[in-house]
């Protein structure tokens, strides 16, 4: 073994569980046409965007069950519990202490293998539609704290309070984690929002945040109603950046 390679050693990025066999989800995993129902958010490049990172730039094991994502070590292990499956994102990496770090492509990871259990377990087969807010706050309060969820309960319990420009609102903490949670919202047809916050840093002073709002079973004017009393609540708050920038 090189010195190199004493060196790295895996991190387990996120692990979840998810109630379904592991071949529904290994095809979760392969099909472009089932990823587009967990991972990211609705734009115009998305398909684009799940062909570069699942199809062209992927290598799959089918016996293991492994996807590895060119030039940036990451892996999705499916792993078979009978009927549930153990799905986790590993990173082949330098040993060290990442409790501190924020990178978005771990948070990235995060997000979206928790929105690939929460569509196995509340929405199997169902389309979704989402929304999706990004930018830095206007005064040194992120999202979390914001919307009154940093005192949020533990994962599986309930929550019922204010939420954004709802006067009422109620579902379950879905997921926890150190720079993000994840809600069920009972009024988006049992969707899920889910709030990234990162901190702040010399380039980005006030931090920044990332809400997904992921909804099911709306109309075309519910939706677009939903959009226009979250984008004014958000535009009063934050300012608006694509990701990325």
């Amino acid at each position: 073994m090189t010195e190199a390679a004493q060196l790295m050693e895996d991190h387990v990025l996120v692990e979840v569980t998810v109630p379904a066999p592991a071949d529904a989800v290994w095809a979760a995993l392969r099909d472009p046409q089932k990823i587009k129902d967990w991972f990211g958010w609705e734009t115009d490049g998305l398909k684009d965007e799940i062909d570069f990172i699942f199809v062209t730039h992927a290598e799959a094991d089918e016996a293991r069950r492994t996807v590895t994502f060119v030039g940036v070590n990451d892996r999705y292990e499916v792993e078979a519990r009978g009927d549930s499956s153990i799905v986790r994102v590993v990173r082949s990496a330098p040993a060290g202490d990442w409790s501190d770090v924020f990178d978005g492509m771990i948070e990235g990871w995060i997000s979206f293998t928790w929105q690939l259990a929460f569509a196995f377990a509340r929405h199997p087969g169902e389309t979704r539609r989402t929304l999706f807010f990004s930018g830095p706050p206007r005064e040194d309060r992120l999202a979390r704290s914001l919307l009154g969820l940093d005192a949020a309960p533990a994962p599986g319990e309930p929550w019922s309070m204010p939420l954004g420009p709802h006067a009422d609102a109620s579902g379950q903490v879905w997921f926890t984690a150190r720079h993000q949670l994840g809600v069920t919202v009972d009024a988006w047809g049992d969707g899920l929002l889910v709030v990234v916050d990162q901190p702040p840093t010399e380039k980005k002073p006030r931090g920044s945040t990332m809400l997904t709002l992921t909804t099911y079973g709306l109309s075309d004017a519910d939706l677009a109603g939903l959009k226009d009393h979250w984008q004014a609540w958000w535009d009063e708050r934050f300012e608006t950046v694509e990701p990325g920038c």
